[in-house]
């Protein structure tokens, strides 16, 4: 039996779920899933103050006292440092863009000046402020439905990700995919992170065989760039990368943007970079991916990056 830990919500069990039936499948056993409440659970208090891991301590803790064998993490909501004794699998990554939900199903370009879009994401206010729009953007919490529910009634519209959309099966009521061009996803954004414990090879080796390289290393550069710019869930910063096999046998390539913005969207600093990844699994490959990001977070840097994420604009 292999005990897989996750929050209760409604989206957290949907892609728990997704990952419980592949370990199933791989291992030929039978997969329990076990709730546990998180401290971010139960709370209208918005992510960005609440800090870093709220909806990830309780899991690892319960790993830790080896009350569950395997934990699922929506990627993007684990701080950067890695507990040493504790180690992650990316299955492939879903859709990583953000959408809008609006009513009505206007696009962005649709919606005029002084419309309401639901958002508590620092990041992607700082984008749509940084669109000139005159938007009034309005802090939310709450699952998917509630947010949704929203739509037509005080709000014009919102701002949530595709993949949660796709793994709870509303994927049909998107108004529009918006282009990274536009709004940048969250580093991570759109990968689970399956977790246990290194001293459990059993459990590592069955999680192990859900890897997907190419979305373990668009995850690093990501998570490798937010890293270096020590920023949390409470700046706006925006990563994303993508790799594909190489140009040379035996490579791989990488393709990463990101950007950091003042809240306000007065000024956002994007750049982008190319990289060439050897063909390496494992932690060598991870190391490699945050290499690339931890070095165009220099770059963002020195171009003033670091003037905006310590400016209270």
């Amino acid at each position: 039996m292999i005990r897989v830990g996750t929050r209760a919500s409604k989206l957290a069990l949907a892609q728990t779920k997704m990952v419980a039936d592949e370990l199933a499948r791989v291992s030929g056993e039978d997969v329990e899933l076990v709730e546990i409440k998180t401290t971010g659970d139960g709370t209208t208090v918005p992510v960005a103050q609440l800090g870093v891991g709220v909806f990830v301590n309780q899991l690892r803790e319960a790993l830790e006292r080896e009350e569950i064998d395997v934990a699922v993490h929506s990627y993007k909501d684990l701080p950067t440092a890695q507990p040493e004794h504790l180690v992650i699998s990316v299955p492939p990554r879903a859709d990583a863009r953000d959408v809008l939900i609006a009513s009505g199903g206007r696009t962005l370009a649709d919606l005029g000046p002084g419309s309401r879009i639901g958002t508590g994401s620092p990041r992607r206010i700082s984008q749509l402020m940084a669109l000139d729009r005159g938007f009034e953007c309005v802090p939310i919490r709450g699952n998917i439905d509630t947010r949704m529910g929203r739509v037509g009634d005080d709000l014009d519209a919102v701002v949530l990700a595709a993949a949660g959309l796709a793994r709870v099966g509303r994927a049909g009521e998107v108004s529009e995919y918006l282009d990274p061009l536009v709004m940048l996803p969250a580093p991570a954004q759109g990968a689970l992170a399956v977790e246990c414990r290194k001293a459990d090879k059993t459990s590592a080796r069955i999680s192990s065989m859900l890897n997907d390289r190419y979305s373990q290393a668009a995850v690093a550069a990501e998570r490798g760039l937010l890293e270096r710019l020590e920023a949390g869930c409470s700046a706006p910063v925006a990563a994303l990368a993508e790799v594909a096999e190489g140009s040379s046998p035996g490579k791989l390539d990488l393709y990463l943007r990101g950007a950091v913005g003042a809240v306000d969207g007065s000024v956002v600093e994007r750049l982008s970079t190319t990289a060439t990844l050897a063909d390496a699994t494992g932690d060598e490959l991870t190391a490699e991916a945050a290499a690339v990001g931890k070095a165009l977070a220099e770059d963002l840097l020195t171009s003033g990056a670091e003037r905006l994420l310590k400016s209270d604009l």
